[in-house]
């Protein structure tokens, strides 16, 4: 036996404490509460597995990484977007892991490519599965000369889109910010079929 346990069952439990209580002191070297406390402080994130029911939880900022949800009711959800004061021109990434629209405020330069990726060094590809879907915005701003997009990738590679009307863009519109819109599904591993509309022009 060890000490704790030796004098758990040597002496009569003080007040409602057991024996068997007091045996669970086996191993402690240091204060307990103080052990606790350090717990308790360094505990930032919780890592969930598997099936979990959650009943009246409050979370925050949490990050769901594939979630299966059937039913559910979503009321006014955001969407995560950055606006950022740059003009379009070259090729520009769209990180679909941290937005699902991007704008840029300052008047375009030149035609550009959009690339979507899942973020700098990560690929579209590896984040989504056969059959998932997704779409993205890219909002552009024009002055009083109009650029337009002239390619799409994904990861890097070519992806030719199917335009709404059967046209891929051919022109941008003047002082005005032109909205790009593209639903993205994964037919296979790195195969994609995408829906695209726009430039539509709103001024």
């Amino acid at each position: 036996m060890t000490k704790a346990r030796d004098i758990a069952s040597a002496i009569p439990a003080p007040s409602t404490v057991s024996s068997a209580e007091l045996g669970f002191l086996d191993g402690v070297t240091s204060a307990i509460q103080t052990q606790m406390d350090a717990k308790a402080a360094s505990s930032t994130a919780v890592t969930l597995t598997g099936t979990q029911t959650l009943t009246n939880k409050t979370l925050t900022s949490p990050t769901i990484n594939n979630p299966v949800t059937l039913g559910s009711v979503l009321i006014s959800p955001e969407e995560r977007t950055t606006v950022s004061a740059t003009a379009a021109t070259g090729t520009v990434n769209f990180d679909a892991q941290t937005q699902g629209v991007l704008y840029y405020t300052s008047n375009a330069s030149g035609n550009w490519t959009l690339n979507v990726r899942a973020a700098s060094g990560v690929t579209l590809d590896s984040i989504l599965t056969v059959g998932d879907a997704i779409t993205v915005n890219f909002l552009v701003t024009n002055g009083s000369t109009a650029y337009y997009q002239t390619a799409f990738n994904i990861d890097g590679s070519v992806v030719t889109p199917k335009y709404s009307g059967g046209t891929a863009p051919a022109s941008g519109n003047a002082s005005a910010i032109d909205v790009y819109t593209y639903t993205i599904v994964k037919t296979a591993s790195a195969t994609y079929t995408v829906f695209g509309a726009g430039p539509i022009k709103y001024a």
